[in-house]
Parts: C-alpha cells; structure tokens; sequence
C-alpha cells in the first residue's frame, strides 16, 4: 500500500522544472545538503527526529503556513454532540460552522488541511524510520538510531490511528513517499496488495507501537518533564491500548493500558489543580502521557509564531468580547476580561444546554471539573471585578443595571454556560498580555484518558472491579458527586464525555460507540442568548427559554435559530457521515484513490 501526497508547491516546481534550460539546472544550490551527505551519523538522526516532533508541531498542533486555528483539534471536536461553532452571527465562522452542523464536504478546510497536514506531519517520521531503519551507513544500528527509529514508528502509528479514526480506510503510508513517477494510492481495504480493514487498520497502529516500545526510553518517574515531551514507552503504550480499544479488541487494549498504569510513571494531578492540565503550569506534569512542546523564545517575531504556537485559535475559541457591554456611557472604561484574562475572542465556542444541564445532573454544579470547564452568564456578568464603583452594587441593583450585560446582537451559539476550558487564555499561556497567541503545550495524551480507556476495556472484558477503580479515579479526583449505582458503559461514557471536553476524543467516541441521536439534531437548535435590557423578546422569536424559569426571575433568555436549515443545507447527522470524505485535492492528484462510498456520489459533495 502506497500513499503519494504532493503540495501544490511540488507542483509548480515540477512545472517551473519543466520550462527551464538544462544550463540552468546545473547551476549549484548555496547552502543545500545533499542527501548522501547527511543521515551518516548519531547526531543526524537525533535532528532528523527533532524535525519529526517539529513537524508534529507545524502541521498538527498549528498549520504549517499559519492559519488561524489548528485544524486538527477542530477537526475531531466540532462535530461533537457537545459544542456549537458559534460566533458574531450565523455566517462567522463558516468553515468550522460545517464541520459542526454537518454541512461539510471534501473541500472543507478544517477537513482538507487536518487530513493533508496529518500526512505531510507523518512525512518527517517516514524519513528517520527509511534512513535509519538499518542504522548508519557504517556502523550499523547504535542506541541512537534505534531509538528515534522507534520514536518516530509510534509516531506515525498514532497519526495513522487518527487518520483512521476519521476517514475510515485512509491509505498507509509506511514509506517515504516517491514523488516522480507518481506512486499508486488505494484506500487501505481496496489496496491490491495487501488490503486491510477499518478494524485490522486500528490493530496495524497498535502492533507498530508493540514492536518499537522496547527501544523506546521510558518516562523517569512522574516528575519528568522532558519525558512528556517525547515518544516514551508509556505513550506506545497508551497509542497501542487506544488502538486496539478502537478495533474492538478489549483484551489487548487493557493489557496494553495496564502497562501504563503499572509502569508508576504517572499520575492525577490534585482536584485542586486539574484545571492546571490546560495551561503553561501544567507543561510536563504527572499526568500528561504525551504533549507537542510549544516554546515561546521570546524574541520570536510576528512570523515565527505562526510556526511556534497555537495563532489565534485563542481568538476562534474566546468569548465574543464586542458583544458584551462593558459600561454606561464609559462608567466601566475597559474589558475586564480581556484585561485580566486575555479572553476576548471571536466567540467560536459554545455551549448547549442540555449539555450543561447534563453535566451538572452527574458532576454537581461544584465539582471542580465543572466549575473549571464552564461557567454561568449570571456569574460572568454579576460576579467579574470591574475595578469600579458598580462592584458595590447590590445583587438586585445589578440585575437592573446597564452598566454591564449582552448587547442588542446577543450571543450567538450559546446558551446560559459559557466555556472556560480552552476558552480562557491566562497571561502564563500567551505570547505577551493580551496576545492571541498561546504557548502552553498542545496536550495529545493524558492519564485521565488512559484510565478511562482502561475502565472500559476492564468492563468489557467482565472485569467490573478492575473498571470501577478505573473509574473512580478520575471521578473522585474531579471533585464530583459520587455515582448513583454501578459502573457501567453508560456511566463511563458520560465520565469520558465531561473528562476529556475539547480533547478530541467525543466524535471519534461517538461514531465507535453509535452515539448520533443528538447529532441527527445539529444545526436545526442554534440559540441566541439575549438580555432583555438591551433587547425585549420578540414575536418572532422562537422557543424563548428564561434563564431561570420565568421572565420575572430572569434577565437572560435564549431564543431558537436553525439559520443553515433556512438557506436550503441539509444539516445534521445521515448515515455515511462517521467518516470524513478525502480532500477533493486528493482525488485529483491520486487518481487510483477512491472516495468513501457516501460521497463517491456527488450528491454527498
């Protein structure tokens, strides 16, 4: 099975080659290695394998040319039954809109680029395993080489389980791909020589990681940094057990897993501190399996960062901050979030009610999971310090105050919980004060998931004992209320869907386990959420929910919208859609690779 991914500047390459006089060819390049002059030592494979986690970086965690979100996490969370792509208005946002109401196709760009860069990421790991697979040219396998080589193999295995994960039988590619002559490409279950399955895909991932873990370096206790920021054998570890959880192989996944849990090497952080896993505090601690290690330098300049960190996906997850009022005729001068907290964004995430409500009915509202992860409109507007006499206000003088609240535009894609978890940008994550660039490590594994993976393995391998100590770790350390009754798939998927929020686990969760009753719904509830001083309900609006029951106990309301339905798309869920279609680019460049049968059509386009 071969996989050939060209970039369109290979392409005007080829052409540009294609018109140029052979004198001009051979004029030398200044400050080009050629290959035969490189990959010849120990200290060539280490910056090969350098160049691997910096392309994990470029093209997974960020978009290698600087876009303005990571398509990756988008990818795999928008179409989530637990968020909306929210905004300014309908319109903002679009082409993270189509990813969460179901309107996209194979030009999608959060679709497009999650899938090419995924490959294009995957091409530096092909280089150190091709290169050194054999170990030096003269001198054969050292330490060194087998090392990165095994690095770089689980890698590559997680990335091909992603792949999986959201386009069902995506191509291998276990090679450094040959540019001229074109390489064939075929779809992992139509390849002419060796085809596999959705499910025998998942076991290949997790294979590869059996076979490098034992030249893998492993984690020094749980107060080792650095060791989350490489390939260790507690991640091959933790990419095998996902892996085979995925192919159905419950067995296989809860030994892999326990080996992760036996090795010692990691941990829970405190309930005090679990909100710490999502910020620069919390780079390299106990419980991270693996992290890309994002560096601020300092001295990075405008265009380095794009390279370097998450650029601007702060902004797309933020709160709408322009949609709030922050003061009556400049009584309250200035943005006390984006002041204090770096915020302000473009208000691209939110929160369905339901959603909350479910997870209050399981957490309570004080766990501190909950209280971390989402916060209340009420508390956001009443409770922030402004810095100004209206914080002496009474709480009724507040509610009747226009010094603070949502301006007539409202909030659109959210209802009475606004997002904290991810949405909210602490100094310690960003490039300065204020900045839309964040720098806390991009996290891609965590103890947390691998306990819950566990748990689920143990019950469905009739280990109910091996499940509830699984599961009783992670709820107990969020600060929840105990569970009412017995451990069961219910519960653990409940506790994985609120654990794991914004970690792009719940769409490829959804579509193994079958859960897409909600998602059949998306795009057909969008709600606004007002506040009735600065705009009344209208007749026009639909389905008016009170913040608290009654317009007379509330100040805030939310009101139904279903703008996407309107303009004629076919929104929501359809059996076909659990896998992504491959980018049109890719049919066009690879003719041998067919797209998935739900949109071969043309219809699905």
């Amino acid at each position: 099975m071969k996989k050939i991914l060209i970039p369109a500047v290979l392409i005007l390459v080829a052409a540009f080659i294609s018109a140029c006089s052979a004198d001009r060819l051979e004029i030398p390049q200044k400050g080009v290695l050629l290959t035969q002059d490189f990959y010849n030592t120990d200290e060539d494979c280490e910056a090969a394998m350098v160049a691997a986690y910096r392309g994990l970086i470029a093209n997974v965690c960020n978009e290698e040319g600087g876009s303005i979100y990571a398509p990756f996490r988008a990818c795999f969370d928008l179409p989530g039954d637990d968020m909306y792509a929210a905004g300014s208005n309908y319109g903002d946002n679009d082409f993270m809109r189509e990813m969460n109401e179901f309107t996209f196709g194979p030009n999608t760009a959060v679709l497009v680029n999650c899938y090419n860069n995924l490959f294009y990421a995957m091409y530096y790991s092909n280089i150190v395993i091709d290169k050194f697979k054999d170990g030096l040219p003269d001198g054969g396998q050292t330490p060194t080489t087998k090392r990165c080589v095994a690095e770089a193999r689980v890698l590559r295995a997680w990335m091909q389980l992603m792949l999986t994960a959201g386009w069902g039988c995506p191509p291998l590619v276990d090679h450094v791909l040959e540019y001229f002559p074109l390489e064939e490409i075929y779809r992992c279950d139509e390849s002419p020589t060796n085809p596999m399955s959705h499910e025998q895909m998942f076991e290949w991932c997790a294979k590869e990681c059996e076979a490098a873990r034992a030249d893998l370096d492993e984690r020094q206790g749980a107060g080792d940094k650095a060791g989350t920021w490489k390939v260790t054998k507690g991640f091959a570890d933790a990419v095998a057990g996902k892996a085979y959880l995925f192919a159905g192989n419950y067995a296989a996944a809860k030994t892999a897993l326990k080996r992760v849990i036996d090795s010692g090497n990691y941990e829970l952080v405190p309930t005090a501190r679990w909100n710490e896993n999502f910020h620069a505090s919390g780079d390299g601690n106990e419980e991270k399996i693996f992290e890309a290690n994002l560096v601020n330098g300092g001295g990075l300049d405008w265009g380095a960062i794009t390279f370097s960190g998450t650029w601007m996906e702060a902004n797309i997850w933020g709160w709408r901050g322009d949609h709030f009022v922050y003061g009556n005729e400049g009584e309250v001068k200035n943005n006390p979030w984006s002041i204090k907290t770096s915020i302000d964004g473009w208000g691209g995430l939110g929160v369905p009610k339901d959603f909350a409500d479910e997870w209050i009915a399981f957490d309570g509202k004080e766990s501190v999971r909950f209280s971390n992860s989402l916060i209340h409109i009420d508390d956001v507007i009443y409770n922030t310090h402004y810095d100004h006499e209206v914080d002496n206000m009474t709480l009724e003088q507040k509610k009747a105050s226009k010094a603070f609240g949502i301006k007539v535009d409202g909030l659109y894609g959210q209802s009475f919980y606004l997002a904290q978890k991810q949405a909210i940008k602490p100094f310690e994550d960003a490039w300065y004060p204020g900045a839309n660039q964040r720098f806390n490590n991009f996290v891609i594994m965590r103890y947390a998931e691998v306990l819950l993976m566990y748990a689920e393995a143990a019950l469905q391998t009739g280990d109910a004992a091996q499940a509830t100590w699984a599961f009783n770790k992670v709820h107990e350390r969020a600060g929840a209320k105990p569970l009412n009754g017995a451990v069961d798939m219910n519960a653990i998927k409940k506790e994985k869907k609120f654990e794991l929020w914004l970690e792009m686990c719940r769409w490829p969760d959804q579509v193994r386990w079958g859960d897409f009753e909600k998602s059949k719904l998306a795009g057909t509830n969008v709600p606004i959420l007002y506040d009735k001083l600065f705009r009344a309900p209208q007749g026009s609006d639909e389905d008016v929910i009170w913040e608290n029951g009654s317009e007379a106990n509330s100040r805030f309301y939310t009101v139904r919208t279903h703008e996407a339905k309107d303009n004629g798309l076919s929104v929501g869920y359809v059996a076909g859609k659990e896998f992504f279609p491959f980018p049109s680019v890719s049919d066009r460049q690879n003719p041998t690779l067919n797209q998935l049968p739900f949109w071969s059509s043309g219809s699905a386009e």
